[in-house]
């Protein structure tokens, strides 16, 4: 056979069939993987619905643009086989994540919504149940623990793994779709969410280790100091969740220095590929076990201490606008609405709440008959909820924002001890985590 006068090999046009076919799905393939890749992120941080980072979002707010339900009742609780010490984080459709201690290492938990059943459950390191998990649009689910920070899918299945120094006790999404953390030891990163991949450098808050200078410095263990953590005490340098203004890209850290009399809060930045850091101010007499809310404007951040202070901070320069003395020591979040309603937790406080009047700050309502086991959220429909202490028991309260008044109390059955946070759900339930280790679901009554 002949073909333009040249003779055609059969084997040779056999080849050039498959090389071209290998072509077109290598196209096809480098096309797929384009639309897959990094450089194209079509998985949301989240729409507001659900509870996805430790205090709902990355301003700590402790509030959901969900309408509250004023009327309540228990939908299902389960213990999980071991302690809790973080909230329950609950995707945009209901997906629940809680990081926790057991004997079959069960560390990263997620559950159904609708009857508490086990969707999965991985196995990490131990300090997983001091890390607080955030979840995106998709259900993926971020999480640290000892040495490492974990990316998993809404079955469960790994995804990747960034090798860090310490354990990241605060993670929060960026606003162009990263994840910052920080660990117990001051180690800040900004990773990937497709991939895991540090996208700037590393900062370390305590300063890098000088092995040329002492060559036999060993690295801390990655739980070091971890126990400090829950009361702000000096031997854990970072206790608290850092909170992240999306439009300037400024976050807060508390930091407790070796050596420092008070602990620290630092304003950080990033932007322009990389971390730096704006301004700090020692004004946290004895730590801070509270972490930081920002303001819905951004303009200022709310911080407690542990000698039972409420500071209102200028976010931009550091300077203190105002300090209110609480009777109790504020501890876990601050609830800080759209509107500015601001409510402290603190296990042993009480109910209360104030209102940023520029340079002081006003008493708006107390509940001082209600001991507060847990952390207060608010919602829309000026509806807040919070674990209280009821008799022997615990209850949780349905209190309108506006007044302070009990609407709604329902009762944990058998829960002793306190609660780790309060977590609301995209159809306004209410999810509740006790330490000892056992979840309630509340849902709306029709």
């Amino acid at each position: 056979m002949r073909s333009g006068g040249v003779l055609a090999n059969p084997a040779r046009g056999l080849t050039l069939f498959r090389l071209r076919a290998a072509a077109a799905l290598a196209a096809v393939g480098a096309l797929a993987l384009t639309g897959c890749g990094t450089d194209v992120d079509d998985i949301t941080v989240g729409s507001g619905a659900g509870w996805t980072a430790a205090h709902h979002d990355g301003r700590n707010s402790g509030s959901s643009p969900v309408t509250g339900s004023r009327k309540l009742s228990l939908s299902w609780s389960r213990p999980v086989g071991g302690p809790i010490e973080q909230g329950v984080t609950v995707g945009p459709d209901g997906q629940m994540f809680v990081t926790t201690l057991t004997p079959n290492n069960c560390a990263i938990l997620s559950l159904q919504m609708p009857t508490g059943r086990k969707r999965f459950c991985n196995p990490l390191g131990p300090s997983a149940i001091s890390a607080p998990p955030v979840v995106d649009s998709g259900n993926n689910v971020y999480v640290g623990d000892d040495s490492g920070f974990s990316a998993f899918n809404s079955i469960g299945q790994p995804r990747w793994r960034t090798p860090v120094a310490g354990v990241p006790v605060s993670a929060q999404f960026t606003s162009d779709g990263n994840i910052l953390t920080v660990t117990q030891s001051g180690q800040v990163d900004v990773l990937s969410r497709q991939t895991g991949e540090r996208v700037v450098a590393t900062a370390q808050l305590l300063g890098e280790p000088d092995y040329l200078g002492y060559p036999d410095l060993t690295r801390p263990a990655s739980g070091q100091g971890l126990d400090d953590c829950t009361t702000g005490g000096p031997q854990c340098p970072v206790s608290n969740i850092s909170p992240i203004d999306p439009t300037s890209g400024r976050f807060f850290v508390t930091l407790w220095k070796p050596g420092k009399p008070t602990a620290a809060l630092v304003a950080l930045r990033y932007a322009d590929n990389k971390i730096q850091q704006e301004w700090s101010a020692d004004m946290l007499g004895q730590g801070s076990a509270t972490s930081p809310t920002l303001s819905a404007d951004g303009d200022t951040v709310y911080v407690g201490d542990n000698t039972g202070r409420l500071i209102a901070v200028d976010a931009a320069d550091g300077r203190t606008k105002w300090v209110q003395p609480l009777q109790f020591t504020p501890r876990g979040g601050i609830s800080v609405s759209s509107d500015g309603l601001i409510i402290p937790s603190g296990d042993d406080g009480y109910l209360l709440a104030l209102r940023d009047k520029g340079d002081a700050a006003e008493i708006v309502w107390e509940r001082k008959d209600l001991t507060l086991r847990g952390t207060p959220v608010q919602t829309a429909g000026d509806t807040g909820y919070t674990a209280a202490a009821i008799g022997d028991g615990i209850n949780l309260i349905t209190f309108d924002t506006e007044t302070g008044a009990t609407v709604d109390s329902d009762a944990l059955p058998d829960a002793k001890g306190t609660t780790t946070g309060t977590a609301i759900g995209p159809k306004g339930e209410v999810v509740l985590a006790t330490r000892i280790g056992e979840i309630f679901t509340f849902e709306p009554e029709q």
